[in-house]
């Protein structure tokens, strides 16, 4: 075995894709990853620290790459345009073709949602802190950033199930509008119209 070998990330991240989807998560191991690849279990610790990092190698990038982004975006936005701006520039650090297979593997395995809960707290102080450094007041910061998370976890859950749909950029513009759209005060019925409040209290 040549001491250096090609590709062998994408090798060993290709193999250990195939045998979770295959058998789970749980039931399999790295010397089955490293032998599904072809490569040693030396070769594997170079890339990767354990069998998660597989699925998880970069993402702990995302939080430093969003408040980067929210840092850049334009001073005149408001700290929620300026968020969801982030969002949609940054956000294809996480859209790459493997995606859609990694989500289906953490989906089935409890223990693999626990960490990418982990993670997207993580991303959640890191665009709290860019609002703050924007001039943000905190309590708004605090407010916004969950909100953002929320939105880029359920854009990026509608693009891997049809990615060939819309970008996840145009996911996350998506949602965003949507969840706007609901908090939008319900119209009152046709021949109905709200009084001031002074006038209900007589």
């Amino acid at each position: 075995m040549p001491r250096w070998a090609p590709q062998a990330r994408d090798r060993l991240r290709d193999a250990a894709l195939e045998l979770f989807l295959a058998h789970g998560f749980d039931n399999v191991t790295v010397t089955q990853i490293t032998e599904r690849a072809g490569l040693t279990r030396r070769t594997f610790s170079r890339y990767f620290t354990d069998k998660r990092d597989v699925l998880f190698a970069g993402s702990e990038q995302l939080p430093a790459v969003l408040a980067a982004a929210v840092a850049r975006a334009d001073p005149d936005l408001t700290p929620f345009t300026a968020l969801l701006t982030a969002l949609a520039k940054a956000g294809d650090l996480v859209a790459d073709e493997h995606a859609a297979q990694r989500r289906a593997i953490v989906q089935a395995s409890p223990e693999l949602q626990e960490r990418g809960l982990s993670k997207f707290a993580a991303v959640t102080s890191a665009l709290a802190a860019a609002l703050e450094q924007r001039g943000t007041e905190a309590a708004t910061a605090a407010l916004l950033a969950p909100v953002g998370t929320a939105i880029l976890r359920a854009a990026f859950d509608r693009w891997a199930e049809q990615p060939e749909r819309a970008s996840l950029a145009d996911q996350i513009h998506e949602t965003a509008a949507e969840l706007a759209a609901s908090m939008q005060p319900a119209a009152p019925p046709p021949g109905q119209h709200s009084r001031p409040a002074a006038a209900r209290a007589t």
